[in-house]
């Protein structure tokens, strides 16, 4: 038996690219974006009473990490890349019907759009269905989750003088927390575990219409070298 399904609606986000997102939503609160609905939910009665909530669980598409034969063991980011687990037991991007879910936080509701943020959401990304989150029923005490039992251990983030003043210039011009979701989404070292970069090796990420280049310049530490619009 199959089923289909329409999106509801998709985001536009301020990841512009897969590399650089955080890898569970809420750990960028500084990263936001626009669901934007689509016929016939774009009404306002479909979201009458959403006023009244914080935050929202919303079921989404991985658009471009869509498979035709789906794969039964995956190797997640949080071991490193190098270990593989049934798809069951992690939130791997791979999954047999490419469906997500993120808890966000719901900064605004209107008729036709909601603004949100802590997303971890690329730009683009179809929403299936949106599903208000319920306190006492959503957290559940004493879960447990050997796997990922903490947050990411962050590094810190350096600046070089020149990309600082780009990015508070930038951060004027766009309206939007860049410095702060520069440094919570690099702070995450979205580098893959298993690679040992050298200080000369530089990487970069486009976030909203800016390209940031960074790179390791010590074991443990990034910084970020410039913050340009994306060519």
């Amino acid at each position: 038996m199959t089923y289909s399904v329409s999106p509801i609606g998709f985001v536009r986000s301020c990841f512009k690219e897969k590399f650089a997102i955080p890898r569970q939503p809420q750990l960028a609160p500084a990263a936001r974006g626009v669901l934007e609905l689509v016929a016939p939910f774009d009404q306002g009665d479909a979201v009458q009473g959403l006023e009244q909530v914080s935050h929202v669980w919303l079921l989404f598409l991985f658009h471009q990490a869509l498979e035709d034969k789906p794969r039964l063991k995956v190797r997640p980011p949080r071991l490193g890349g190098n270990q593989s687990m049934g798809v069951f037991a992690t939130r791997a991007t791979h999954r047999p019907n490419g469906i997500g879910q993120s808890v966000v936080k719901l900064d605004k509701v209107e008729a036709q759009r909601l603004w949100i943020s802590g997303i971890d959401l690329l730009d683009g990304t179809p929403i299936l269905d949106i599903k208000p989150y319920v306190p006492y029923a959503d957290n559940v005490p004493g879960a447990t989750n050997a796997i990922a039992s903490a947050a990411p251990v962050l590094i810190p983030v350096l600046w070089s003088d020149n990309a600082r003043q780009q990015a508070h210039g930038h951060a004027q011009r766009l309206g939007e927390p860049l410095v702060e979701l520069i440094e919570q989404c690099l702070a995450q070292d979205p580098r893959p575990a298993y690679q040992t970069p050298t200080p000369e090796r530089e990487y970069g990420a486009q976030f909203w219409d800016l390209d940031v280049r960074w790179h390791y310049p010590a074991a443990g530490t990034i910084r970020v070298l410039e913050v340009i619009p994306a060519r």
